[in-house]
């Protein structure tokens, strides 16, 4: 649909400027769109894991995995 969108405005542009400008407006993000969070793309709320959560995850993990292929 965007296809269509930007055949039928380049045909009616007068020159590669307007076109450029067109495609910047059909392309452009909506009014009011943020693209990253403003926390920085993390959450505030994001768990810490130190050292020893993390041996105790892959632990875990392993043992899971080995359960679901059969070996343990």
């Amino acid at each position: 649909m965007l296809n269509a969108a930007e055949a039928s405005m380049d045909m009616a542009a007068e020159d590669d400027a307007e076109r450029q400008r067109n495609r910047a407006r059909l392309y452009a993000p909506p009014k009011g769109a943020n693209r990253r969070p403003a926390g920085g793309g993390r959450p505030r709320g994001a768990a810490r894991v130190d050292a020893s959560q993390a041996r105790a995850l892959m632990a875990q993990t392993a043992a899971e995995d080995a359960r679901l292929q059969g070996r343990g």
